[in-house]
C-alpha cells in the first residue's frame, strides 16, 4: 500500500469515463415480443435514442441522430413512446424532443418516422406524453399540453386521442379531445381489460402529486370517447401515484389487446398506490393488499412512472421498499409477496410485463442500472438489457454504508456515506479525509443506492461523500415528506449540517475540510447553507433555485410554479419569509469559495436567478468572495452532454483542491474569480 494524502490518489475514473456513463436505460415497454426502452447518449448532445432487444437476444439502436426520444409535458417529461404489433409490421410512436410532435416509425420497413402531430406557433406549442395505441381503432391516446400564450403558465392539459393516419400533422383538428381542461394536470388513462372503463388520476394548483391527487374513472362509449367522468378515490390529503386495472386470468388486456371496446374477462378491478396509510400501498377497489410500513409508489415528477404492472396471471408485479428499492411478485388474494433473488438494490419505477415476463430497470452498488427480465412463474431473473460493464477494476468503486443520523431535535436523518477508497492507497494515519455532503434535487425525492462513477470519481482519489436523504424526502413515509412542509430552507441545511458535523465528530471526517454541494432544489439547499451555515468550507451549487419570489411568480414552469406554497407558505400570506430565506436576497453573507454551474437553456431554474446572485454578490459583500460561474449553451435543467459533465467535474475537483490543499494528479485548473 502507498501512503498519500487524501485527495492526491491517483485514480483511473476520470470525468471522461463518468460522463460517457451518466444517464440510465429507462421507459421500458414491449413491443410485440420484443423489449425496447430509451437510452442516453451523453456523447450525443445527450440526446435519447430507442433500443430494441430482438428475440434472438441482439440490440440496437433504433433511431439514429439527431431523433431525441423524450417528452417535454410538465417540462420534466413523461414516457414518450409506445409500440405495437400492427398488422403490416411493428409501429412504434414517440415524442420528438426537438420540436414535440409524436412520429410514428415503422422500423422493420426502412424509411424515416413521419409526423402524427402539427406544430403550434404559440408558446412552447402542443407536447404530448404517455402514447399508448389503440390500433383496432387507428389512433394513439395520449396526454396533450398545449400552450395558450407565451408565458410558463400559460397552457392546458387533456386527454387527446390522434389518429395514427398523420391528418393531424396538417389539421389540429383531427385531434380528439377526450377530457376537457377543467383539471391542470392529468396522467395518462388506462383501459380496463374490457375497454368499457379508463381511469387516471388528476390534480390541480396549488397541490404537487405527492401531496394530492384523485382517481378519476369514466366509462368508454361505443364509439371511443369518454363518458362523465367521477372521482372514485384520493383527495387534498392523500396522494395517488398510480392507477390501473387488474388483468384477469386469460385477458390479453388493453393496450396490447387492441382496440377499446373489446370483450374481456369478467373479474377486473381498479388498482392503485395511495399512501392514505402514511405509506404509498396498493389497493385493489379500496382495500389494501398489502399493508406495510413500506412504499410501493413514489414521487410523480415524470409521467407514466409504474410501480406496479398487473400481469395476466392475476398477480401483480411491484417495485417497493424502504429507503431502496426491490421487484417482487404479490399475489392480491393473500397478500403474499415474493421478491426476486439478484444483487439489485434499487429498481426505477419503470415496468413492462408480457405473459409471465416482468421487465424492469435495476441497480446495485457495483452495477450501473441496467434492464432486467424477471420470469414470474420461476422468480429466476436476469440481465437482458444495457448490461453493466466494468470500465475499471471495481475495486475502485465506493463502498457506502447506510446510515440514520440524529438531527436537531432527536429528528432521523438518513443518509449513505461514501468513505475514501483506493484498492493501493491509504492516506497517513493522522489525516482525517475530506467530505462533499450532496444535498439531492426535488427536494421531494431521494439517493437511490446506486453505483455512480461522480460519486466515485472523487472516493477513488481520497474526498468521502455523503448523500443526504433529509425530511423531506420520499421512502420513508408521508410524515417524513412532510418535515419540510413550510420549512424549505430550515430543515434540510439542519439534516445536511448535522450529517457532516456527526462524521467530523465521529473523527471519520475533517472538520475544516467540508463542503456541500447539491443542484436544482439541492443547489438551493447548498446555496442557503452557504449564507447561513458556518459548517463548511466551500460549496458547489448547480442549476439552482435563488429567488423564491421571482420563482413564484413567473420565473419557472407551471408545474412547479404553486411548489412554494406547502414548502415555504402562500407568497401573499407570508412575503417576508420569502425573502428571508432566499439566498440572492442574503448572497453578501457567503464568506467561503464556490462554484456555480448553469445551463443557458434552464427553463426550470432560469440563468437570471443566478446572475441576480453574483450581482448581488458583486455589489454588496465588504470583500470579494473567491468564486466561480460556468455555464452551458444548449444544457437545460440537469446535465445530459459528456462535455458538460467533464467539464463540471473538473472544475469541482479543482474547488475542492484549492480550498483543502488537495494536489490531485492531472486535475484541471479553475480560476476562481477573487
Amino acid at each position: 500500500m502507498r501512503v498519500l494524502p487524501y485527495g492526491s490518489w491517483p485514480s483511473p475514473i476520470d470525468a471522461s469515463l463518468a460522463a460517457a456513463h451518466d444517464g440510465r436505460p429507462d421507459h421500458v415497454g414491449f413491443v410485440g415480443d420484443e423489449v425496447w426502452w430509451t437510452a442516453p447518449r451523453p456523447a450525443e448532445n445527450g440526446r435519447r435514442t430507442l433500443v430494441r432487444r430482438r428475440a434472438d437476444g441482439t440490440q440496437e439502436s433504433v433511431l439514429p441522430a439527431p431523433w431525441n426520444v423524450r417528452s417535454r409535458v410538465v417540462e420534466y417529461g413523461g414516457h414518450p413512446w409506445a409500440g405495437g404489433d400492427a398488422a403490416d409490421g411493428l409501429l412504434v410512436v414517440f415524442a420528438h424532443f426537438a420540436d414535440q410532435r409524436l412520429y410514428a416509425y415503422e422500423p422493420d420497413r426502412g424509411g424515416d418516422p413521419r409526423p402524427l402531430t402539427p406544430l403550434s406557433p404559440v408558446g412552447g406549442g402542443l407536447r404530448w406524453a404517455e402514447p399508448q395505441l389503440l390500433l383496432g381503432r387507428g389512433e394513439v391516446w395520449c396526454v396533450l399540453e398545449e400552450f395558450t400564450g407565451d408565458g410558463p403558465t400559460d397552457l392546458r392539459r387533456v386527454l387527446a386521442a390522434v389518429p395514427l393516419d398523420g391528418s393531424a400533422a396538417r389539421d389540429r383538428t383531427a385531434v380528439r379531445e377526450l377530457t376537457d381542461d377543467s383539471r391542470r394536470f392529468v396522467t395518462g388513462a388506462r383501459l380496463s381489460p374490457d375497454g368499457r372503463r379508463a381511469a387516471w388520476l388528476a390534480w390541480d394548483h396549488p397541490l404537487m402529486p405527492w401531496e394530492g391527487t384523485d382517481v378519476v374513472v369514466a366509462d368508454v362509449t361505443a364509439d371511443g370517447r369518454l363518458g362523465d367522468a367521477r372521482v372514485v378515490a384520493g383527495g387534498p390529503g392523500e396522494s395517488i401515484a398510480q392507477v390501473d386495472w387488474t388483468r384477469p386470468a386469460g385477458g390479453e388486456g388493453w393496450p396490447a389487446g387492441g382496440a377499446a371496446g373489446a370483450g374481456g374477462a369478467a373479474g377486473e378491478g381498479l388498482l392503485y398506490t395511495s399512501d392514505r396509510s402514511g405509506w404509498w400501498n396498493l389497493y385493489r377497489d379500496h382495500t389494501p393488499l398489502c399493508p406495510r410500513a413500506e412504499e410501493f409508489g413514489g414521487a410523480l415528477w415524470t409521467l407514466g412512472r409504474r410501480w406496479f404492472a398487473p400481469l395476466e396471471n392475476g398477480l401483480v408485479a411491484v417495485v417497493h421498499g424502504r429507503g431502496a428499492t426491490a421487484l417482487g411478485i404479490l399475489d392480491p388474494q393473500t397478500g403474499e409477496l415474493v421478491d426476486a433473488a439478484g444483487p439489485w438494490t434499487e429498481f426505477a419505477p419503470t415496468l413492462a410485463v408480457r405473459g409471465d415476463a416482468v421487465v424492469a430497470v435495476a441497480a446495485s452498488p457495483r452495477s450501473a442500472y441496467e434492464v432486467v427480465e424477471l420470469d414470474a412463474r420461476t422468480g429466476r431473473a436476469r440481465v437482458i438489457g444495457a448490461a453493466h460493464d466494468d470500465a475499471v477494476d471495481p475495486a475502485y468503486y465506493p463502498e457506502p454504508r447506510i446510515r440514520t443520523f440524529t438531527g436537531p431535535d432527536g429528528r432521523d436523518v438518513h443518509a449513505h456515506v461514501y468513505p475514501p477508497h483506493h484498492p493501493a492507497v491509504v492516506a497517513p494515519g493522522h489525516e482525517l479525509p475530506p467530505y462533499v455532503v450532496w444535498a439531492h434535487g426535488g427536494p421531494t425525492d431521494r439517493a437511490p443506492l446506486v453505483l455512480d462513477l461522480e460519486i466515485a470519481y472523487f472516493t477513488s482519489r481520497g474526498i468521502g461523500v455523503a448523500e443526504v436523504d433529509y425530511g423531506g424526502s420520499t421512502g420513508y413515509g408521508r410524515q417524513y415528506r412532510e418535515r419540510l412542509c413550510e420549512q424549505w430552507g430550515v430543515v434540510d441545511v439542519e439534516d445536511c449540517a448535522a450529517v457532516a458535523l456527526a462524521l467530523a465528530d465521529e473523527g471519520a471526517a475533517d472538520r475544516e475540510r467540508l463542503a456541500i454541494r447539491g443542484g436544482s432544489a439541492g443547489g438551493w439547499t447548498a446555496a442557503v447553507s452557504l449564507t447561513g451555515a458556518d459548517v463548511y468550507a466551500c460549496g458547489t451549487i448547480r442549476y439552482p433555485v435563488l429567488d423564491l419570489a421571482g420563482w413564484a411568480t413567473g420565473e419557472t414552469h407551471d408545474f412547479e410554479s404553486r411548489y412554494p406554497d406547502s414548502l415555504v407558505g402562500p407568497l401573499a400570506e407570508v412575503p417576508a419569509r420569502y425573502a428571508e430565506r432566499s439566498p440572492v436576497e442574503h448572497a453578501d453573507r457567503i464568506t467561503v469559495p464556490f462554484l456555480l454551474l448553469q445551463g443557458l437553456d434552464d427553463v426550470i431554474c432560469p440563468p437570471a436567478q443566478c446572475e441576480r446572485f453574483l450581482d448581488r454578490l458583486t455589489r454588496l459583500a465588504g470583500r470579494p468572495v473567491p468564486h466561480a460561474y460556468l455555464t452551458f449553451e444548449g444544457e437545460g435543467h440537469g446535465f445530459r452532454r459528456a462535455a458538460t459533465t467533464v467539464r463540471a467535474l473538473e472544475a469541482e475537483l479543482s474547488l475542492y483542491a484549492q480550498v483543502f490543499g488537495l494536489n490531485p494528479p492531472g486535475a484541471a485548473s479553475l480560476e476562481l474569480v477573487r
